[in-house]
């Protein structure tokens, strides 16, 4: 008895009474309204899993409070006037640090007008440090000074001169010595310098690669010519080839600060400029903004992103200029944190619940408004006709 009384109380707590069939009266707006909804419970069902199953990502910003780190700036730059002999690369800082002509880690390809690789080499990248010719006497050449280059000590008598490398070769020679390697000898240095430069006239010239810098403002220069002019040498067989004006034409093809971040596009990543008047200075200022990303594995990348603004600084106006492209880079102090997550499952679970009820219900008031105005409708009809 005790036990009937407890299942007489529950069924009593039943919130879904049940009625019987006899009861029911089936409509085709109701059975239209039913396919209806199950059409559109369907959609949100695999809209809502497809989010599930979609990873999220969570973005936060805090203050970079990191100190003397160092970065690596990934850059491919490509300048089809431009040979690889007369091209540079030089990096410097507010803290002072500064590199002239970066030859490590960065490969050079020569290539042809028509923009095909003529040759591959990752022996460094730029214009040989080219300076004034170095004098018997064991000073450089002066301004308006008679050259008497040094012939390392083979000399025969006190007034030889080795002016070049054929001459030093010879003095060697008749002193019975092995020559040394051509390329420390200063003669043979410009000649092949001279020699390089004339071979590779008319061709363009890619560098690639990646710069360890501080993490401090600073900038990159990608100079043509930079290695011949700082040496305030006049060379007569370069005359011909119009050092003072270079078309600075290029195309970034990629440029990075740190690893690449999944999903995120850097804004230079093939830029193009082309030059269409004299020759100048090409800037970009760049604001880099720290990053760290971390996947659903927990995977984390510390990296950067960056935004840019550019300037073309004509190199005829005011005071004149040298060719160049230059990269100014600046950090943010605010760091940016994304990380992906999973959704939560019983998220999941009240998402699908919450369309199931909320479409039924909407679905049985919109049958609901439709059953009781056509009953209406057909109730006024027979009104109005036991009045006519």
């Amino acid at each position: 008895m005790k036990n009937m009384g407890f299942l007489n109380m529950l069924k009593s707590l039943d919130a879904y009474p049940k009625i019987n069939e006899d009861f029911y009266k089936r409509t085709l707006s109701g059975g239209i309204i039913t396919a209806i909804s199950a059409v559109v419970i369907l959609l949100l069902f695999f809209s809502e899993t497809r989010l599930y199953l979609k990873t999220a990502t969570e973005t936060n910003l805090v203050v970079d409070t990191s100190r003397g780190e160092r970065l690596l700036v990934y850059f491919d730059v490509t300048f089809p006037e431009v040979p690889c002999t007369l091209l540079s690369v030089d990096t410097q800082d507010i803290s002072g640090e500064q590199h002239y002509d970066i030859r490590h880690d960065i490969t050079k390809k020569r290539l042809h007008v028509h923009g095909h690789v003529i040759e591959a080499t990752r022996d460094g990248i730029g214009a040989p440090k080219i300076d004034r010719p170095l004098q018997k006497h064991g000073g450089r050449l002066e301004h308006d000074e008679k050259y008497c280059g040094t012939c390392y000590g083979a000399e025969v008598t006190e007034d030889q001169c080795c002016n070049n490398c054929e001459e030093l070769q010879e003095a060697y020679k008749k002193k019975g010595w092995a020559l040394p390697n051509l390329d420390l000898i200063d003669q043979c240095a410009r000649e092949s310098f001279v020699e390089r430069v004339k071979a590779q006239q008319g061709e363009g010239c890619n560098v690639g690669g990646f710069l360890d810098v501080s993490k401090v403002a600073g900038n990159v220069h990608f100079m043509p010519g930079k290695g011949y002019h700082h040496s305030n040498v006049q060379l007569q067989e370069l005359s011909e080839f119009n050092l003072d004006n270079f078309n600075i034409t290029h195309t970034i093809n990629k440029l990075s600060f740190g690893q690449k971040i999944p999903g995120v596009v850097n804004p230079l990543d093939g830029a193009m400029w082309t030059q269409t008047g004299s020759s100048g200075t090409y800037q970009y200022f760049i604001k880099v903004v720290p990053t760290i990303y971390t996947n659903v594995a927990g995977h984390e990348i510390k990296s950067n992103q960056f935004s840019v603004t550019e300037h073309f600084k004509d190199g005829n106006i005011k005071q004149k200029t040298q060719a160049g492209v230059v990269i100014y880079y600046d950090f943010s102090p605010i760091k940016v944190i994304f990380k992906e997550e999973n959704r939560s499952f019983l998220h999941y679970l009240t998402n699908l619940c919450a369309i199931v009820g909320g479409v039924f219900t909407v679905a049985g008031i919109v049958d609901s408004f439709i059953y009781h105005g056509q009953k209406a409708i057909k109730k006024k009809k027979i009104d109005l006709g036991k009045y006519t």
